[in-house]
């Protein structure tokens, strides 16, 4: 909801403080409870800066409220500011003399309260901020883009502090690493997660991972929603581009949607999780690391991250059947895409809303609609998924017990197969020694990590429907057919275009990818497969490896994180950053034949 304001210099100057007032929030939460071992400055004056930005933070209110054009406008996309104002004084006031008796007690219950009213204030203006930058008449991938770097950058210096760390702080270029890989999703990590980082370090660890799958953009629109501000036509259609939606009246339902599926999805794979950790003797020693074990890890699944709190993934785990009842499920669901996610929860409810309706009412047997039917997207994503599946296991299988030099046979059996088959379509989730596996597997898993999971999901590559494009495009021009045409509809032709321009530029960020990581490794024993495995699971962000990421050199892994940045973003999103601006031209040349193949 955009308010209009009387005085705009004065709006530029309070946006401004904001800014400012946020970040020095931040930086009083990092010394005092953050990253370090004792607070950089005594906790009183700590805790009399916090008070100080609570102060600012209410008269910027006042000052907004009364600069407004409309109170009634302002009041309407602030409500919860009353109620918040209201704990908070209850909260103050009420510490030592109608709960928490003890001066101790009621000491911490006041700073636990400005400090919550801080976190919200800020969460609140820096979702907000996205929203409006993406519907700012700019480009929206621009936001995007910005809104990664921020994150990544952030996540880094938090990921630098002395407590997110067990051993040794982490260095800059380290720390910049993990943070690209969980912002991007992908997994690959040069610190192990478990073992190297402590429970903060997790923590941002896990927070870059969720925000990065769905997007901050995304998370700010759900925080509009949450508050009952409904979204303006330019907010609705910049999220529309964001979300590759169709129409633009659904786009508060798909927002809905995104949030309550991902709240309710990882929930019920952390609860199926949860008795698979008593497995393995030693490794989870009490209930609450149970849970986080089990939250992380769902997390983890569901946004294709592949990050693990064990050194091995999923090898110790191989025979649990949660790894492949839960795992794969969530996995799966993941790469999906929401779009069809919810095409799909729309189609069943249609089907179960018509079956009551033709069971217990006789009238509406005559005047029945057209049940909804799937959407093309739906279809191509569901078909070319399972496929890519199916073959992918077939071909792991035929590999390891062929091509393989070791006796590998009895380590990938069948559900050792399908398990990496699934992961490789971008999870990055391991139950087998991927440096043990053949070539030929290895080569097979580099084609899945290429093409990825389906548009609008957390899964990177070039995607299904991308590939299935591609493809219907040959065998078009095979069959002579001048459209293409899949499940009896034609494709347009700005579409195959688009398609084949994503394939192209991937494969040349790949081979380039692989030739400069070969230029600036060529002192280490990596082979070429290894250093082109490495730069697949980087672009397709995956998290496979063969064991050499935590000894690339340092300008190995700023390459490893410009191509997870490019692989999660997509070259073409970065492209039409780019030429935003450009118009195109509205002349055509004489054409002439050429002649190709």
């Amino acid at each position: 909801m955009r308010i209009d304001y009387k005085n705009k210099r004065l709006e530029k100057v309070l946006i401004g403080v904001n800014t400012l007032t946020a970040a020095v929030v931040a930086a009083s939460f990092v010394m005092l409870v953050g990253g370090f071992e004792k607070p950089l400055l005594p906790e009183v004056i700590l805790y009399a800066v916090q008070i100080a930005l609570l102060c600012i933070f209410v008269a910027e209110k006042i000052i907004r409220l009364f600069n407004a054009v409309s109170k009634l406008e302002f009041w309407r996309a602030n409500w919860f500011e009353i109620p918040l104002l209201l704990a908070l004084g209850v909260a103050v006031f009420g510490a030592g003399r109608w709960f928490a008796p003890e001066k101790a007690e009621a000491a911490a219950v006041r700073h636990f309260a400005v400090g919550i009213y801080l976190v919200l204030q800020v969460a609140t203006k820096l979702c907000r901020t996205c929203v409006n930058l993406a519907a700012s008449g700019r480009s929206p991938t621009r936001t995007l883009i910005a809104s990664f770097l921020v994150l990544i950058i952030s996540g880094a210096g938090l990921l630098m502090l002395p407590r997110a760390s067990t051993g040794e702080n982490l260095g800059f270029v380290d720390a910049l690493f993990t943070a690209t890989s969980a912002t991007c999703v992908t997994g690959l990590i040069v610190k192990d997660t478990g073992r190297d980082f402590s429970l903060m370090g997790q923590l941002v660890i896990l927070v870059l991972i969720q925000l990065g799958g769905l997007g901050i953009v995304v998370f700010g629109a759900v925080f509009a929603l949450l508050l009952g501000q409904a979204l303006s036509l330019r907010e609705s259609v910049a999220m529309q581009d964001l979300l590759s939606a169709r129409t633009l009246s659904r786009i508060g339902n798909m927002i809905a949607f995104i949030f309550v599926g991902t709240v309710l999805i990882e929930a019920v794979g952390s609860v199926s999780l949860f008795g698979m950790w008593d497995d393995v003797p030693g490794r989870v020693a009490n209930v609450h690391e149970q849970w986080f074990y089990s939250i992380f890890h769902s997390i983890s699944a569901f946004c294709n991250a592949g990050f693990s709190l064990f050194s091995d993934s999923f090898v110790s785990y191989n025979k649990r059947p949660e790894v492949y009842l839960v795992v794969c499920p969530l996995i799966v669901l993941g790469g999906l895409g929401f779009g069809v996610l919810y095409d799909l929860i729309n189609i069943v409810a249609d089907r179960v809303k018509r079956f009551f309706k033709k069971r217990f009412n006789k009238r509406y047997r005559f005047s029945m609609e057209a049940p909804k039917r799937m959407r093309l997207q739906t279809k191509i994503v569901l078909s070319v998924s399972a496929c890519l599946i199916v073959l992918g296991m077939l071909a792991i299988l035929l590999f390891e017990r062929y091509a393989s030099q070791s006796d590998s046979t009895e380590k990938t059996g069948v559900l050792g197969a399908l398990f990496q088959s699934v992961t490789a379509r971008t999870a990055g989730f391991n139950t087998v020694n991927i440096k043990e596996m053949s070539d030929s597997s290895r080569f097979v898993l580099i084609l899945l990590m290429f093409v990825g999971g389906s548009p609008g999901s957390t899964a990177g590559g070039i995607k299904t429907v991308t590939l299935a494009v591609v493809i219907i495009t040959a065998v078009a021009a095979l069959r002579k057919r001048s459209e293409v045409e899949m499940f009896k509809r034609s494709v347009r032709i700005v579409v195959v275009g688009r398609a084949i321009t994503v394939t192209l530029l991937f494969v040349v960020v790949l081979f380039a990818a692989t030739l400069t990581l070969s230029v600036t490794e060529n002192s280490s024993s990596f082979t070429m497969s290894d250093i082109m495995f490495e730069a697949g699971s980087a672009l397709g962000t995956v998290g496979l490896t063969t064991g050499i990421t935590p000894s690339l050199t340092n300008a190995g892994k700023l390459i490893i994180i410009a191509v997870m940045l490019i692989g999660r973003l997509g070259p073409l999103t970065l492209l039409a950053a780019l030429t935003f601006n450009l118009k195109p031209v509205r002349y055509n040349y004489p054409d002439e034949a050429v002649i190709v193949g």
